[in-house]
């Protein structure tokens, strides 16, 4: 597998090396010691999934102080564009963000820090993504960062016409209210 450091160094860009034949293709989707070179040390103790439909915005979220999380990202079905935001105080990317497609057709995953914020868009019919969590989910400590935070500047490739929000994401602060990192 290739792991590539993004334009925020400590989020991953994953690609794994498939082989192929007649039959089908064979790939590592994780391999302990070879992500570790590149993340630390990372325990991962809880697998999630979801399933959503076009235009369908999930983030962006985190998990606030003792609970926040590091999280390994991939589509298993369909298309998502993939969003990461620093949120860390002090950091030289605080407010930038980092985008990836992932697909079922590339296999691509990205590797997100703790003290990030989180998303995904669903830009095929719909999409299953999952993720690995290094740490468990504490509702108390649900957090999240609004969609359209022009520090962020993220160009979500979809019109802001046909994306879907939950009633949650549309309340979410901007980045200058969040500061628990």
């Amino acid at each position: 597998m290739k792991i590539t450091p993004t334009s925020i160094p400590d989020v991953l860009l994953i690609e794994p090396l498939i082989r192929g034949d007649h039959r089908g293709y064979f790939f590592e989707s994780f391999r302990q010691d070879e992500f570790e070179k590149y993340a630390g040390k990372i325990n991962f103790v809880q697998d999630n999934q979801s399933k959503s439909e076009y235009g369908v915005l999930r983030g962006l979220h985190f998990q606030k102080p003792p609970f926040t999380q590091a999280k390994l990202v991939q589509c298993l079905q369909g298309e998502v564009l993939d969003v990461a935001v620093d949120l860390r105080i002090g950091s030289p990317t605080h407010g930038m963000s980092v985008a990836a497609r992932l697909s079922e057709d590339n296999h691509h995953q990205l590797f997100i820090p703790r003290g990030f914020a989180h998303g995904f868009i669903v830009l095929s019919e719909t999409a299953i993504f999952s993720y690995k969590c290094d740490n468990y989910y504490d509702a108390a400590s649900d957090g999240g960062l609004i969609w359209n935070d022009p520090t962020a500047n993220i160009n979500w490739i979809l019109s802001e016409e046909v994306i879907k929000l939950s009633e949650k994401d549309q309340k979410l602060p901007n980045i200058a209210a969040i500061t628990c990192f």
